[in-house]
């Protein structure tokens, strides 16, 4: 997703044209494959049949999804907002704060880590908030879900990926025609393993679909694509996609010192 993509930037410490040319790639191919996904909700009946696979496990989620969001509806007071909120920029202060002690501290007494970009404080700030909040998604702090807490959140996703595309240049694909060719590359990998996968489990396409968007494009698509299924599974786009922000900030980290030593930046 592109939050991933932005605290990568800032860790890696990416040149703005470069990363501008990839936030083009990503854009480009990535709702090109959003496209086909939606083209597939109208056929996920087919897509099922051929895969063998029981779209029970959907109807059945649905229903548990409109059981347990008419369990925690509730009227959005003015207290509720500022709760939420309180735990978002309270959180986000909290891991500031850590950060700025914990990277001047690895630089100082073991400066050797600095090639890990452990010395990186917006490392740390991404680490710490994204620890944060799964540990708050095992609290009641979950049940503020019912006051509007990831229509908050979406909020915040939307300023994110809007300030993201006001660094994208276009034009700067033309330049570095080659990058292009490595998304392409990189979602025909993941295309292929998604389809594998699903053939093999025999999952119903709602989970390749979601799941996969999920995975690349983040909390402001994957409600898109689950929703078009049905209403009541816009949700389960949010939580895979958080999970998905969750696991690709590691991910991406590891990914990212893995494709340094392969050109033997250590």
């Amino acid at each position: 997703g592109g939050a991933n993509q932005a605290a990568m930037k800032e860790v890696f410490e990416v040149s703005e044209d470069i990363f501008s040319a990839m936030v083009t790639v990503d854009v480009l191919v990535a709702e090109l494959w959003m496209a086909f996904l939606l083209i597939g909700v109208a056929k996920r009946k087919n897509i099922d049949r051929a895969f063998k696979a029981d779209a029970t496990a959907v109807d059945s989620l649905q229903n548990k999804m409109e059981a347990y969001t008419a369990s925690i509806a509730k009227v959005t007071s003015f207290n509720d907002l500022i709760f939420i909120l309180a735990l978002a920029f309270g959180a986000t202060g909290l891991a500031h704060w850590m950060s700025d002690g914990i990277a001047p501290f690895i630089a100082e007494n073991y400066p050797v880590l600095s090639k890990f970009s452990l010395t990186s404080g917006f490392f740390w700030l991404v680490v710490i908030a994204t620890t944060i909040g799964i540990t708050l998604s095992f609290t009641k702090a979950r049940n503020l879900e019912g006051a509007g807490a990831s229509k908050v959140g979406s909020v915040f996703i939307y300023i994110l990926v809007a300030t993201i595309g006001m660094s994208m240049n276009v034009m700067e694909i033309f330049h570095n025609p080659g990058l292009f060719g490595v998304g392409l590359v990189w979602m025909i990998i993941h295309v292929g393993l998604m389809f594998l996968v699903a053939k093999i489990i025999r999952a119903p396409y709602f989970f390749l679909a979601v799941g996969s968007k999920a995975n690349i494009g983040g909390a402001a698509s994957a409600p898109v694509v689950a929703a078009a299924f049905h209403p009541a599974l816009a949700p389960v786009g949010v939580l895979l996609a958080v999970l998905g922000y969750a696991l690709g900030t590691y991910g991406a980290y590891i990914c990212g010192l893995l494709m340094q030593a392969s050109v033997g930046v250590y």
